[in-house]
């Protein structure tokens, strides 16, 4: 994997300290910064009690140290259907087994990503189950949008390291993408990006789980604060 210097990259820190609009009355609360400017990572509660426990937080760290991007080193807990989650530029869901979103959710993930959030999705273990819950409350959520494919040339390959493929332990992966305004504002794979092997107590059982996942991650929370 080969490490870039993209031109935008120095912009990244700058572009995480914008505002991203509440749908609700009044201003949103100022983002969350940790030491300065840090970008902090919003880890999504969902479908009432659901998050994910073994989403590595490895890739924070790796972005830090191999670009000009300053993040907090640890995700936030955040219910997805609060208004906090408009202070955080960047949010994590993942999860294994089947789920559905309450209403207030659905509408808050759609104003999230509509004023300026990034959300990166993943099933747990390649989850059927959970992808199979992802891709019908994206449905409910985007009924006028759909989940496109994202080739390997995409910038989104591009920024932080150059990644030519998509490394597993098994069946051919492909990250999915929900664009809006010409710019994806969503990531989706339904094989993993956990990176469990550099967490203590996870493991992936029997999943495609992507093996360098936390080069992707990087470059996708490098992508999201490109605004």
């Amino acid at each position: 994997m080969k490490r870039l210097c993209p031109l935008m990259i120095a912009a990244a820190c700058a572009a995480a300290v914008l505002l991203v609009v509440s749908a609700q009355q009044g201003p949103a609360p100022a983002p969350t910064h940790e030491g300065g400017d840090a970008v902090a990572v919003a880890n999504l509660i969902y479908a009432g009690t659901k998050s994910s426990v073994c989403f590595s937080e490895r890739f924070l760290t790796v972005v830090a140290r191999d670009s000009t991007i300053n993040t907090a080193r640890k995700f936030k807990p955040v219910k997805l259907a609060d208004r906090e989650l408009f202070q955080y530029p960047f949010a994590i869901m993942t999860g294994e087994g089947s789920f559905a979103l309450t209403e207030p959710e659905r509408v808050n993930l759609r104003r999230y990503l509509e004023r300026g959030g990034f959300l990166l999705a993943s099933a747990g273990c390649s989850s059927e189950l959970w992808d199979k819950s992802f891709r019908r409350e994206f449905e409910i959520v985007f009924p006028d949008h759909k989940l496109e494919p994202i080739p390997m040339d995409h910038e989104i390959f591009r920024t932080i390291y150059k990644i030519d493929k998509l490394q597993t332990h098994g069946a051919e992966a492909k990250l999915e993408g929900l664009t809006l305004n010409g710019k994806i504002v969503l990531v989706y794979t339904s094989d993993g990006l956990n990176d469990t092997h550099t967490m203590h107590g996870c493991c992936c059982c029997g999943g495609n789980e992507i093996a360098n996942s936390q080069q992707v991650n990087a470059n996708i929370l490098a992508y999201a604060l490109m605004q």
